[in-house]
């Protein structure tokens, strides 16, 4: 009888050592199997977080970056081209494209104030029209969300003259930096329009991606355009200057 009891006793703790390494593995299975599950149930958030992002409000300070970055690389590479079809001298060629710089720095942040601050006019008095009509009368809780909604999407005059400026600024340093230390004319011409022609490329990508749009066709268009400004100064100043005018 007691070696049967022992029996017993040594097969119900065998058979609760199993059980208990069978819960063990259940729940470790469990783990694996829930883990990806909701890695992935995860990634479907986020992706459809970002498909219901309204990429339309960044068009403001995009517009105004990548207008200001192209403006300021085209123009600035354009005058110093111009310059440098009629004049080797290197010390021409860089003051040139300094004073672009700085002129055209200034009267982006300004035209896009101006212009940006018109804009803010016309909304504000659309929305005080709107409020005199009555539209906010019934359903005051959703009219006060809309109103908040609407409030943000106002334009920042500042926000779009400061980035205007410094994109500005930052487009025109391409074809100064490049421009710089290369004593030899025409070297230099093909370094800035080398370098201009890959910064041309760079902001199209860099617009494209930030708002969701085609990356080859907005590339290509920036650098076509980029192109054909630098190609028409260039073309254009040496006629003249070789004409005695």
């Amino acid at each position: 009888m007691i070696c049967n009891f022992k029996k017993e006793a040594s097969l119900n703790h065998t058979n609760k050592q199993v059980f208990h390494s069978n819960n063990n593995n259940d729940l470790e299975q469990q783990a694996t199997t829930t883990t990806p599950l909701e890695i992935i149930e995860t990634k479907k958030e986020e992706e459809e977080e970002e498909d219901f992002f309204d990429y339309s409000r960044r068009s403001q300070w995009l517009r105004a970056a990548v207008l200001g970055a192209n403006d300021g690389l085209v123009s600035t590479a354009s005058l110093m081209m111009g310059v440098g079809a009629v004049k080797q001298d290197i010390k021409a060629m860089i003051l040139t494209g300094f004073a672009g710089l700085v002129a055209g720095a200034c009267s982006m942040a300004i035209g896009e104030f101006v212009s940006v601050y018109s804009q803010l006019d016309v909304e504000l008095a659309q929305m005080k029209r709107d409020k005199e009509r009555g539209n906010n009368n019934n359903n005051s809780n959703s009219n006060n969300s809309d109103k908040e909604e609407e409030e943000e999407r106002l334009p920042n005059p500042l926000q779009a003259a400061a980035a205007s400026a410094l994109a500005f600024s930052i487009g025109a340093m391409v074809p100064l930096l490049s421009a710089s230390f290369i004593r030899e004319y025409k070297v230099r011409l093909g370094v800035v329009v080398a370098a201009v022609t890959f910064a041309l490329v760079l902001f199209g990508w860099l617009g494209a991606v930030l708002g969701k749009v085609p990356v080859f066709r907005s590339s290509l268009r920036v650098l076509l355009g980029g192109w054909m400004a630098m190609t028409i100064t260039f073309a254009l100043t040496k006629l003249i200057g070789s004409s005695a005018l």
